[in-house]
């Protein structure tokens, strides 16, 4: 990420949080890799060249799952966020299976129950899981942030944290979207829908710096359109849409950039 959004982020949130954030973070990662038995990182500065590429397969599926090879899209959503989620997944081919996992951060208070579960499952054939720490990310399945955590996706599996901020001050869907970036790279896919602040534009940013796609909810269409509107200031946003546009388009996008991609490296290859 550019030194800018670091900035920005600094700006934002004080030093001691930040700082509580990533040490969260580092310890998730820590624990993935002794999870997967893996040594420390200094243990193998002395290896041969030839096993580099090993290690870094390694290092990229720590969780011990394949590496997953197709995209995964982050929706954020804050205010008004419920009649857009409805709204999105109204879109959802339902002859079709997408090819891709979704995950939906919505800003939720801890004692607040999240009922996006039993709604979405009226409008998608996919899977529908509220996130469980650890939880594996598989294709054509949707998962939902609970209430009162925050998210990243590391190594093909979503880890829970508690959130390091205070209720109010929190960005969960700049986290996600973030960890996402890191991982998946170009299979990065994030979504902006309704909400006020601007929760998701530090996020917007790095999914474009490693590749990946924007989509954001039209201001007109979005019940609060603080979000949208700072997503689109960025100048980074792919699309702006009504949500019911989204999902055919993302499908669309997929099968052209990614899938289009991924066949002319296996052309390219010896």
């Amino acid at each position: 990420m550019a030194i800018d959004d670091y900035n920005a982020y600094f700006s934002s949130t004080s030093n001691c949080k930040v700082l509580a954030l990533c040490a969260i973070y580092c310890a998730k990662r820590l624990r993935l890799r002794e999870r997967a038995g893996m040594k420390p990182k200094k243990e193998q500065k002395n290896e041969p060249k030839k096993n580099q590429n090993n290690r870094a397969a390694e290092e990229k599926d720590a969780t011990g799952n394949p590496s997953p090879d197709f995209p995964v899209v982050g929706i954020g959503a804050s205010a008004g966020g419920l009649a857009a989620f409805e709204a999105f997944f109204s879109g959802m081919p339902a002859d079709t299976d997408p090819g891709m996992a979704f995950v939906l951060v919505q800003h939720l208070a801890p004692d607040h129950k999240s009922i996006l579960t039993d709604l979405l499952q009226r409008y998608t054939r996919m899977e529908v899981f509220e996130v469980e720490d650890g939880m594996v990310v598989r294709p054509n399945c949707a998962y939902i942030i609970p209430p009162g955590k925050d998210m990243a996706y590391m190594g093909g599996a979503l880890e829970l944290m508690e959130p390091a901020s205070p209720r109010g001050k929190r960005m969960p869907i700049d986290y996600f979207f973030r960890s996402l970036a890191q991982d998946l790279n170009e299979r990065a896919i994030g979504v902006v829908l309704s909400g006020s602040g601007s929760d998701g534009t530090l996020g917007v940013r790095a999914i474009k710096g490693e590749g990946g796609m924007i989509m954001v909810q039209d201001p007109a269409s979005s019940e609060y359109d603080s979000m949208p509107r700072s997503a689109l200031d960025t100048g980074l946003v792919d699309y702006e849409l009504p949500p019911a546009e989204m999902p055919v388009k993302i499908m669309e996008y997929a099968r052209r950039a990614i899938d289009g991609a991924a066949d002319r490296q296996a052309r390219d290859l010896p």
